[in-house]
């Protein structure tokens, strides 16, 4: 009997057999990585797309990566002709990308030998090092070549074989080469492990009906996201988020400025008003902007939502060409994509809480706290990279989280085995930082505390918001405490506390202790809920 409509129970079934495959590409990438910053804190990504470049299905992994990915994917449409068994490398901010250090990986997928791919598998990985003026290639830098090397969509791959002069290339600008190329590899890898499934799906069910139900599923997601927005009170909220410092000299305090307006079943995202871009590395592209909507629109969906184009179809994001969210070419954006990424969350959130007081949470850590540190060590390189975790604001419904990442990255820590194994450090502390989340009916989440020592003489870089203010509270709730960083060199007795934007050399026995912000706390305190706040 033909089958007349969408089937809800199919629907299920193809929504989890799509994120499957791309948690199994994920798996494959984590276990194939060289780098402690893939393998370890799993900072990548991975998503499935149909011809037409529209996402269908994901891993749970990191809002920043994935709801920038399709416009990496209609990068590659529009400049590379594929063929089957190639895979198209691309990072360049300013043509799909997000920041030099993610390197992203678009294959087609060829299922019937027609002239033009079914499908894309598609991953974007975090690399510790790209080049640039620093290791870590996150640094504050002064344009974006001086962050790393960027690359337009290039096909890496052809029919099936690596362009070996290509890598070569690449390698020969990046640090650590060797780990570059375990780690670009296992991408490669990843995708092909998509591809099979794809293929397996495809066997067993045909191309016709997988297509088919790809395009159901974002129809359906579409329709949840219609009901979602019709939900919404009509009308118009405003919020503003400022930075604290834009970096390399610049004493500016840029501001994010939005506008959430809800008018005949469509959401408009209004960016436009967001001051200029700056030269400092706090700039971030339309991509990363559009990504953060992605995630706001996907926390309100039902549980259970399949996560795809749909979400996106009635939502539109307005954003100015040269602004901090939009910014042109040669601007330096490594901090944009990890910090401003996450203050343009905070400011999305305060404007939606003037509509939904009853759902939005207090405001988060607001930071990823950027570590990068790297030199050299018996005779070899070395290049690290972490994001450490902060609290979570609490909310109407509970208490927030300690020591966790939130909003745009869900990333892992680094456990301190890996870090002592790989590179020359001691972790000389690591707890959870008692008392730094805001007081109120529901605490905030606590930050953490870690220090390293380092062995060899290095290079530090530490990116970082909330240094200065902590996360604001909600309802009357308190402030979370903010974050810092502090260096204690060798044979001193005085600790110097470190600016949000730097990169500096430290000699061997030096120290660094971060501190990152506490959540916001929600509601008024009972007089007996009261808690002591630690001392740091």
């Amino acid at each position: 009997m033909a089958d007349s409509g969408p089937d809800r129970l199919r629907l299920e079934v193809f929504h989890h057999l799509f994120a499957a495959t791309a948690e199994e590409m994920g798996v494959s990438l984590m276990r194939s990585a060289f780098s402690p910053n893939i393998k370890e804190r799993r900072d990548f990504s991975c998503a499935l797309f149909d011809g037409e470049g529209r996402m269908i299905g994901q891993a749970a992994h990191l809002p920043v990566h994935l709801g920038a990915a399709p416009l990496s994917v209609a990068a590659v449409r529009a400049a590379v002709p594929l063929e089957r068994g190639d895979a198209v490398l691309l990072n360049d901010p300013f043509e799909g990308g997000t920041h030099l250090p993610d390197l992203t990986l678009v294959s087609p997928v060829f299922l019937r030998g027609a002239g033009e791919p079914e499908f894309f598998c598609v991953n974007r990985a975090h690399h510790a090092d790209v080049g640039g003026q620093h290791p870590g290639s996150m640094a504050p830098a002064h344009d974006v070549h001086g962050e790393g090397l960027r690359i337009p969509p290039t096909r890496l791959v052809r029919g099936g074989r690596i362009d070996a002069d290509l890598l070569r290339l690449l390698l020969a600008n990046m640090r650590v080469s060797e780990e570059r190329e375990g780690d670009l590899l296992a991408q490669w890898a990843a995708n092909r492990v998509g591809e099979r499934r794809l293929t397996a799906m495809a066997q067993e069910h045909g191309v016709g009906q997988l297509t088919r139900r790809a395009g159901e599923l974002m129809d359906w997601t579409a329709e949840l996201t219609a009901d979602l927005l019709g939900s919404l009170p009509a009308g118009a909220w405003s919020s503003e988020a400022e930075l604290e410092e834009e970096g390399c000299g610049g004493r500016g305090r840029p501001r994010i400025r939005v506008t959430l307006s809800r008018h005949r079943g469509r959401l408009r995202v209004d960016l436009r008003e967001t001051d200029d871009q700056v030269a400092g590395s706090v700039n971030t592209t339309r991509a990363v902007a559009v990504a953060a909507v992605f995630y706001l629109v996907r926390l309100l969906l039902p549980d259970g939502t399949p996560t795809n184009e749909g979400v996106m179809r009635r939502v539109e994001v307005l954003t100015r060409p040269g602004s901090l969210v939009d910014a042109r070419y040669p601007a330096p954006v490594a901090a944009g994509n990890v910090e401003t990424s996450q203050r343009l969350v905070d400011a999305l959130l305060d404007a939606l809480q003037q509509a939904l007081p009853e759902r939005i949470p207090a405001s988060s850590a607001g930071t990823m706290s950027n570590l990068t540190f790297g030199g050299r060590s018996g005779g070899r390189s070395f290049s690290a990279y972490e994001t450490i975790a902060g609290g979570a604001g609490a909310g109407p419904g509970g208490a927030g989280a300690h020591a966790i990442q939130t909003h745009m990255t869900n990333t892992r820590n680094t456990p301190i085995e890996a870090l002592e194994t790989q590179f020359p450090v001691r972790v000389m502390g690591y707890t959870v930082r008692r008392g730094s989340g805001g007081g109120g009916r529901k605490r905030g989440g606590d930050g953490v505390v870690r220090r390293l020592r380092f062995l060899v003489d290095a290079q530090v870089g530490w990116i970082a918001e909330r240094q200065e203010r902590g996360p604001r509270g909600l309802a009357g709730g308190a402030r979370g405490r903010p974050g810092r960083a502090r260096l204690l060199l060798p044979g001193r007795s005085t600790e110097r506390t470190l600016g949000g934007k730097v990169s500096l050399a430290v000699p061997a026995g030096s120290e660094l202790e971060v501190l990152t912000p506490g959540g916001g706390g929600h509601g008024r305190a009972r007089a007996s809920a009261s808690l002591p706040r630690s001392g740091r």
